[in-house]
């Protein structure tokens, strides 16, 4: 392809060029994607439109959307978090995650689903697994699973609805606190991040999925709150090594949880080195130095073809496996590649100062 005969010169940081394998049509979804975000095509690039069509009617995403029920929910009704990671919001999650076409009628029933059924008063999206047809309460509110839906919901064109934001605005507030004091009874248990499954400490992979939330709400349109919630959330983030990923750990434990250092897709509520570098590059930190430790590290996990391995594929769990667990993965290598790029955009300081492959150090 006369795209990839000239490798973009983040490439030549790998030990080689992964292009021509992302953009193979054996994975049409990865094509779509990678075609956008590592070839900054456009969605009305033919090629793009393609791979975006040749995607739905393939797995994973076909088999996604083949199990979902006529009224747009999966498993069950009501506010659908369980069982993970096959009840409605998951799969909500996952279809942001995989490029699924906005416009798809399947899609946009789930979209509605959700903000029918799984959106608390407080305008958060709450965990819970009940049959209910009425609105979960806000007590089960939280970082990782608001962030994660209010990431999909806007990338599925939903901006502009009051209900998305309603839950723009909890974000913001229950990062910042403001006119939050009678909130906190509840799964996120104070602001700047406190969750009670981190034993009310601020929890990083709950930032992380507010801050991909957040990140996606373009800059122009946001309320001033949300601009210090973003500031306030890329400061506790960087307030630690993101390549250590020490952030505040409950419960006794001494040592960050394992999973940060298993690059995976698809992304639930856990998060890794490369999603906490995937937000704060889109948060304009990409050129930070601060993140130097942490992309020599994903840069370092690379195999000799400049591909990543899928260490936490969440085989078994899913409608259908996305990838091999421990294999090479296009996704995750999408995923490394596209943070590289945009490090490099930011004119490539956090970077190492030679390269790997192409030319001398």
């Amino acid at each position: 392809m006369t795209a990839i005969e000239q490798a973009p010169a983040w490439t030549r940081l790998l030990n080689d060029n992964p292009l021509p394998w992302l953009l193979d049509d054996e994975a049409p979804a990865v094509k779509h994607l990678a075609l956008l975000r590592l070839l900054d095509r456009t969605e009305g690039d033919t090629e793009v439109q393609l791979a975006a069509a040749q995607a739905m009617q393939r797995d994973p995403i076909a088999s996604i959307l083949a199990a979902q029920q006529p009224e747009g929910y999966w498993v069950k009704p009501g506010p659908g978090y369980a069982p993970k990671y096959r009840a409605t919001v998951w799969q909500l999650i996952f279809l942001d995650q995989l490029g699924a076409d906005r416009h798809d009628p399947r899609v946009r029933a789930a979209c509605e689903y959700v903000l029918v059924h799984a959106q608390a008063e407080s305008g958060g999206f709450a965990a819970s697994g009940s049959k209910s047809e009425g609105k979960p309460p806000p007590s089960g509110v939280i970082h990782c699973l608001n962030g994660n839906l209010l990431r999909a919901l806007l990338d599925f064109g939903y901006l502009n609805d009051e209900r998305v934001q309603h839950a723009i605005d909890w974000q913001a507030r229950s990062i910042t606190g403001e006119g939050m004091e009678h909130y906190y009874a509840s799964g996120t248990s104070g602001p700047g991040f406190g969750c009670a499954a981190n034993e009310k400490l601020p929890c990083a992979w709950g930032a992380i999925k507010a801050l991909l939330a957040l990140a996606r709400v373009p800059f122009e349109h946001r309320e001033p709150h949300v601009r210090r919630a973003v500031r306030q959330g890329a400061d506790f983030l960087l307030s630690r090594d993101p390549a250590a990923a020490d952030y505040p750990m409950g419960w006794g434990n001494t040592r960050p949880n394992g999973s940060w250092f298993k690059l995976g897709f698809p992304s639930g509520y856990v998060a890794d080195v490369l999603q906490n570098l995937e937000v704060l590059c889109e948060l304009g930190f990409a050129g930070d130095l601060r993140l130097k430790p942490a992309l020599d590290w994903v840069l370092s996990r690379q195999d000799r073809q400049g591909r990543w391995r899928n260490e936490y594929a969440y085989n078994g769990k899913t409608w259908i496996d996305f990838e091999k667990q421990g294999q090479p993965s296009r996704w995750v290598t999408l995923r490394a590649c596209h943070v590289i790029k945009m490090a490099m955009e930011a004119g490539g300081d956090a970077l190492p100062a030679g390269n790997q492959r192409g030319s001398a150090a």
